[in-house]
């Protein structure tokens, strides 16, 4: 079978790989829909040479990428099971099943594992689909009998997929506020995790504030929920939340760029005893705990990514309230498109693109 790569480079590589066979505790998946992800821009762009790559990824959870041989990309999955190993009960997967893949395996013991969440592994460095093993950019995929969570029929295969992921990392965070129809929520970036937020706190009955930079992705935010939008590269975004709240500010933030700018918004933009979810990757500012935090009484909370069990509530959700989460999706690629379809994530300027088979 072809898979896509990354050599490095800002390059894409389609290379021939085996068609995957499941030993004990696996399956085989045909994948039906492979989301693209902005953190696989980090494999994209990353320098060609090893040694310069592994002095990138130094401490990231793909360092070992390279070290292995050529992994297949694609860590949103989604397809139906075609193959199952030895040991796998058929409560866990049967031929034919309709599956979304959880993309971390871990040690499967510790309590972390135990309880759906291998991307806290205390037992080893987990692996991660995509990155240090073989991912969902291909027609078939290997993978742990206990990652799969059974995809509604409601749903289509790129909603599963964007819940494999983006929606599902943005659904996760606002579980941690539990916004209603009496607060607004302040969401820092619009990029696919920040309009999947948009959609899921508006479908909760959140006042949902996007903010952008992008005129694009704020008109989307429009469609997805949002009642107001700001640019924060034409006002000051704090004052702008604060004119929109009587004074007080958000009830609640939640912050997916990653950018420094964005990062000491979704802090300073709260009301009293308010409370920011932080879910992008970037180097944040100095944050002046005294007047920012211990005096204004807010709360700052991580969010990373989602368990098992939160990933198919939130597939639950969207089906139980209606949401179009494949919706996120702008661009539709075939495998022979993917360097196109790169090309264009690198742009960080659209929607979500979604590989379909």
């Amino acid at each position: 079978m072809r898979g896509v790569t990354f050599p490095g480079d800002r390059k894409v590589a389609i290379m021939e790989f085996d068609d995957p066979t499941p030993g004990p505790g696996e399956v085989v998946i045909e994948v039906k829909a492979s989301g693209l992800c902005g953190s696989d821009l980090h494999g994209y762009r990353a320098p060609s040479d090893d040694r310069a790559f592994r002095e990138l990824a130094k401490g990231k959870p793909y360092e070992t990428m390279r070290d292995t041989g050529p992994k297949i990309a694609g860590h949103e999955p989604c397809g139906i099971v075609v193959a199952i190993g030895p040991g796998v009960s058929d409560r866990v997967a049967r031929i034919g099943q309709r599956v979304m893949i959880h993309h971390y395996s871990g040690c499967h013991v510790c309590d972390q594992c135990r309880t759906g969440w291998p991307q806290m592994c205390e037992g080893m460095v987990p692996d991660i689909y995509g990155w240090t093993a073989h991912g969902a950019h291909a027609q078939y995929m290997k993978c742990a009998a206990h990652t799969l969570v059974t995809l509604p029929d409601e749903l289509s295969f790129e909603a599963g997929a964007a819940i494999a992921c983006g929606s599902g990392t943005s659904y996760a965070a606002l579980r941690k506020i539990q916004p209603n129809a009496s607060h607004t929520v302040a969401i820092f970036g619009q990029g696919p995790v920040g309009l999947s937020g948009t959609q899921f706190a508006a479908a909760l009955g959140a006042r949902v504030i996007a903010l952008d930079v992008n005129k694009e992705r704020l008109e989307m935010a429009r469609r997805f929920g949002a009642a107001e939008t700001i640019n924060p590269a034409e006002v000051d975004a704090v004052e702008a939340i604060r004119e929109l709240t009587h004074g007080r500010g958000a009830h609640f933030s939640l912050e997916t760029s990653g950018a420094p700018q964005a990062i000491e918004g979704a802090t300073k933009c709260l009301r009293l005893w308010g409370t920011a979810v932080f879910v992008g990757l970037g180097k944040p500012p100095v944050v002046d705990f005294a007047s920012d935090v211990i005096f204004r009484q807010i709360s700052l909370q991580g969010s990373f990514t989602f368990s098992t069990n939160i990933m198919e509530e939130c597939a639950i959700f969207s089906v139980d309230r209606g949401v179009e989460v494949d919706a996120i999706f702008s661009d539709r690629w075939t495998l022979d498109q993917a360097g196109e379809a790169y090309e264009l994530l690198d742009r960080q300027a659209s929607g979500k693109g979604v590989i379909v088979f």
